[in-house]
């Protein structure tokens, strides 16, 4: 069984990686590296089929260190021990250069004993993760690698690499591959960046292309049918879950409709509403908070009728909400106030509740202070009298500034005339 396509087709120099130009262009700082003749450990931190792997197998043959390739889901501290072994053989008389994929799958005390190894400089250590490396990484081995990080390829950039694809296809099969108008294009766009699943969507292509007198021809509607949901990067534990909600929330807090749909949808499409849904009544609280109060009520009914009738359908009453979350005036005033206040209580700002708040029943008979001196504001002219309500340690302290919005506004105004004229 041949290879895949990716791999019949994978790189032999920097050159031929397809992306990655803010890490290897000339004058960038890991070609730089690279061509320094020195090695360090490194960290090759980003999402799947983006080079990782191939840039550490070149690296390999570059430094003339013998590749030793461990996959942290199924590798153990045996297969480290086992490696370091070839160490002052003649496997190995330049030392080793281990590339450790998926790193985030060693347990600490496998991490702990991966590191024993690169005290002495005799490994050399790759390692990839699809996670964040600060997160799942062990910090001693971090403080001694260095981490890089890969991106996403652009349609812009998997545009040759497609076309690259096919033409090798009609090489080795020496066949006529014809192409509908848009095929190379809606590749590069629908595969995510993803080069190991543009190769793949071509070679898929062409082999469920009908051959007619050696020729066969790769429609649109194939091409789409094959990389169906590709472009959907997202996992509910990783770090993309994190930036697509983190998105979805500032974009509606920016007020940007149409990101903040976008948004939305990627969440739906991949059957996280739960994320869609938490991120949406934050939002409504935190940024449009008192400068449209009515709001709250407003998004908490859309939210039960999404729950009701759940998807498709929930992704209407759920891009309503949206839409009023983007376009309702903003303010932070809340958030800001009970911050502050959280704030101080954390540092231990506070102090004893003042006596005409407490809830005093019996002051006994031998008490210096008699009666409570509670003064009830609704006995009072505007339903409100001037009384001491934070500990004596907190005396002048304010929390809560009203907006500039025209709701708080109103309300800065009548409690300004009131306090001023009790």
């Amino acid at each position: 069984m041949s290879a895949p396509l990716a791999e019949r087709l994978r790189p032999q120099t920097l050159d031929d990686i397809v992306g990655q130009r803010h890490l290897l262009a000339e004058g960038r700082p890991l070609r730089n590296i690279l061509q320094s003749g020195e090695l360090p450990n490194m960290v090759f931190y980003g999402p799947a089929g983006v080079g990782k792997t191939t840039l550490a197998g070149m690296i390999a043959k570059t430094t003339d260190r013998l590749l030793v390739k461990l996959n942290g889901t199924t590798a153990g501290t045996a297969d480290i021990k086992e490696a370091v072994a070839k160490l002052d053989t003649l496997l190995a008389p330049n030392g080793i250069l281990l590339y450790l994929d998926e790193i985030q799958y060693f347990n600490k005390k496998q991490q702990q004993t991966l590191l024993e190894y690169l005290e002495n400089g005799a490994v050399t250590l790759i390692a990839s993760t699809t996670e964040n490396p600060y997160f799942y990484v062990y910090n001693a081995i971090l403080s001694r690698s260095t981490v890089f990080e890969f991106k996403s390829v652009t349609p812009e950039d998997l545009l040759p690499a497609v076309e690259r694809g096919f033409a090798h296809m009609r090489a080795e099969r020496k066949e006529e591959i014809l192409l509908e108008e848009g095929v190379v294009a809606y590749i590069a766009q629908a595969c995510g960046g993803d080069v190991r699943k543009a190769m793949n969507a071509v070679e898929l292509g062409v082999l469920a292309a009908p051959l007619a007198e050696r020729k066969r021809t790769v429609t649109l509607e194939a091409a789409r049918e094959l990389t169906q949901r590709s472009a959907m990067r997202y996992d509910r534990a990783g770090d993309e879950h994190y930036d697509i909600v983190s998105a979805y929330q500032k974009s509606m807090r920016g007020s940007d409709t149409d990101a903040a749909l976008h948004y939305l949808a990627r969440l739906l499409e991949a059957g996280d509403m739960p994320s869609a849904i938490r991120r949406l009544v934050v939002t409504a609280c935190e940024d449009v908070g008192l400068a449209y109060p009515q709001i709250l009520p407003i998004v908490k009914a859309a939210v039960d009728i999404a729950q009701m009738v759940g998807l498709p359908e929930a992704q209407i009453p759920l891009a309503d909400a949206v839409i009023l979350v983007c376009s309702a005036p903003k303010s932070n005033s809340g958030v800001s106030a009970v911050s502050a206040a959280w704030g101080d209580v954390k540092r231990g700002k506070s102090g004893p509740v003042p006596r005409n708040l407490q809830n005093v029943h019996y002051d006994g008979e031998g008490s210096p202070e008699q009666g409570q001196n509670y003064r009830y504001a609704h006995s009072y002219p505007n339903h409100w009298v001037a009384q001491q309500y934070l500990p004596d340690a907190l005396l002048g302290t304010r929390y809560y500034e009203y907006g500039d919005n025209k709701n708080e506004q109103a309300f800065k105004a009548y409690w300004d005339k009131i306090k001023k004229n009790p």
